[in-house]
């Protein structure tokens, strides 16, 4: 819990120090000799009848929002070790280098650093969970609000991603997200198996009809904006289950093939949000929702089936089964939603993760002014992107000699090819690729706010792209 308070708590605070900072002497402990206020350094001083816990932040010059976060989320961690029930910190310290902006860093900090996931049929113990009292607050309330919405989103993420496959169907997850979105502005619409037939979304439905829980393709819809013909298309890979099909996973990939959803978590996630905090924009999610198994109804290597666009695809690789169930979400949105631009986000090709490793995602655009405010969205979320460029040469690439494409480009530029592919699709709409395979998971955490299964990727940048484009 994060609150705002006028009094601070007399018992435990926190106190900020920049690296070797001459504010340690003030405690008269000879403190300096055992903390230099290095970077995540903690350290608990009693003094009488309160604690203090003392906060590294390292140099000064080095400070971002990324800091931000990983300060106050090791302060987080290191409250939840010493069972320290309640404490006060100002977030001032902070605000004075970087703006209100911090806030919602030292929130997402705050809750993202006490946080793990233990599947159970019992209610999550919270006995260990601190409450944060923020002081001196009155000027930064949208800032504070702001940064719960988006906790709340990045925890509901995280939450999906982790959940087991075998509690987390097409279905429920369908189910899941509906229940988080309701209760505000959202409005939402279910296309079932055999909706999905009988609009021939072949490329999703072929996918999903390998397993026994079918697919479906869920809808949301926030008109923040009502005046506006512009409509921002977020389209999220939600594969709930990801054995690779006929052109199975090895063994060293099968333990994360349950999180092969977390591009479509990230965007009700981010929906929620714009909904919550009331953006002027119009959004419509269109998140396909599958599984890839491997049975007498699945794909084939080989076999050439036709999208809700019309575009007949040659199936060379049933494990590239994500940019499948994306294109006809795509098309769907494109042709029966009106959206007027193209965002897609998917643990997509292990390329990505290859090349960039689990700090960094890729992108891919194909118009400037869009492209410039995804940019700008990166400055306030902290997550980092490279963008990647691509010409005619890897266009062709993708080019099927019995089919319109081809789902698998050569034996390079993976990451590339997937997105190239996704584009056959956007009907010359502006078009955003996020690919986020090796930032949405993470085994060894690499950041302080992190925790070893699912990360979040993807909320805070789609929110805040969103923010960029209100009227």
């Amino acid at each position: 819990m994060i609150s705002v308070v006028k009094k601070k708590n007399e018992t435990y605070s926190i106190d900020f120090v920049w690296e070797k900072d001459t504010h340690i002497r003030s405690y008269r402990m000879g403190l300096e000799k055992v903390f230099e206020g290095k970077y995540l350094e903690t350290m608990l001083v009693p003094l009488r009848g309160q604690a203090v816990l003392l906060a590294g932040c390292g140099k000064e010059e080095e400070l971002g929002l990324l800091q931000v976060k990983e300060i106050t989320a090791a302060v987080s961690r290191r409250c939840k070790e010493l069972h320290i029930g309640e404490i006060s910190l100002d977030p001032g310290f902070f605000v004075k280098k970087l703006g209100k902006k911090a806030v919602t860093a030292v929130v997402l900090g705050l809750g993202l650093g006490g946080y793990s996931y233990t599947y159970r049929k019992t209610e999550k113990d919270t006995a260990s969970d601190c409450n944060f009292q923020l002081e001196n607050g009155e000027g930064f309330a949208d800032s504070l609000q702001e940064g719960r919405e988006l906790l709340n989103g990045i925890l509901f993420a995280r939450d999906m991603v982790n959940t087991p496959g075998n509690h987390l169907r097409p279905m429920d997850f369908a189910r899941k997200i509906t229940d988080y979105v309701d209760g505000g502005d959202v409005e939402t619409e279910l296309l079932v198996y055999g909706q999905l037939r009988a609009l021939r979304l072949e490329a999703l439905y072929g996918v999903g009809g390998s397993s026994e829980y079918p697919p479906c393709l869920l809808i949301l819809r926030y008109r923040g904006a009502p005046g506006s013909n512009d409509i921002y298309g977020l389209i999220g890979k939600g594969i709930t289950c990801d054995t690779g099909g006929y052109c199975l996973k090895e063994s060293s990939s099968m333990a994360g093939i349950k999180g092969d959803m977390a591009g479509a978590a990230a965007v009700a996630a981010a929906v929620h949000a714009a909904a919550a905090r009331k953006l002027k924009v119009n959004i419509t999610a269109c998140l396909p929702l599958s599984e890839n198994r491997i049975s007498q109804s699945a794909l084939l290597p080989g076999d050439v089936i036709t999208g809700y666009s019309g575009r007949t695809i040659e199936v060379l690789n049933t494990d590239a089964e994500g940019r499948l169930v994306l294109s006809d979400a795509i098309s769907y949105g494109i042709r029966r939603e009106g959206i007027t631009k193209v965002l897609d986000i998917a643990t997509l090709t292990g390329a990505a993760a290859q090349m960039l490793g689990n700090t960094i995602g890729g992108t891919m655009s194909d118009d400037e002014a869009f492209y410039h405010m995804f940019e700008r969205a990166q400055t306030f979320s902290a997550e980092r992107y490279l963008r990647l460029p691509f010409g005619k040469e890897h266009e062709k690439m993708i080019d099927s000699d019995v089919a319109d494409v081809k789902n698998i480009g050569g034996g390079c530029c993976g990451t590339i090819t997937a997105g190239l592919f996704l584009r056959r699709f956007c009907e010359g709409k502006p078009w955003i690729h996020m690919d986020i395979a090796g930032t949405a998971w993470c085994g060894t955490p690499t950041y302080a706010f992190e925790s070893k299964g699912a990360t979040g990727a993807g909320v805070t940048t789609l929110y805040y792209l969103l923010k960029e484009a209100q009227l």
